[in-house]
């Protein structure tokens, strides 16, 4: 199975920043591609990054320009920057990895359980 664990929410002004971290662990074959979606409340759950093993990264319109995603392959962690934060990105972030894992290799998605993001003055 895959372990994630995530850090990095909390409460910030409007315009403020956060870094949210993801560290994946356990039987790993291999890690396909790494994200960050976010839900808040009354909404459906949304992509806000992805990045693939390769370093293709693909973003939500509302995030482009203020948010960046990045990974350290050693140490299967996820990082995503939020710059220029405002109200509306006040959700419950959530770290989605896709990998194979041993010891069938099937490939599949895990969860984190959520960071709390809130944007307010």
């Amino acid at each position: 199975q895959v372990r994630l664990v995530e850090s990095g929410g909390g409460l910030v002004q409007p315009g403020g920043s956060l870094r949210l971290s993801c560290a994946a662990s356990g039987s790993i074959f291999s890690i396909n591609a790494m994200g960050w979606y976010r839900q808040a409340p009354g909404k459906q759950r949304e992509l806000v990054a992805v990045i693939t093993a390769g370093g293709r990264i693909n973003f939500a319109d509302s995030v482009k320009g203020r948010f960046t995603i990045s990974k350290d392959n050693a140490k299967n962690t996820v990082y995503l920057q939020m710059n220029s934060l405002k109200p509306e990105d006040t959700a419950v972030y959530y770290c989605n990895v896709n990998a194979r894992v041993r010891p069938l290799n099937n490939l599949a998605d895990y969860w984190g359980q959520g960071t709390q993001v809130t944007v307010s003055s």
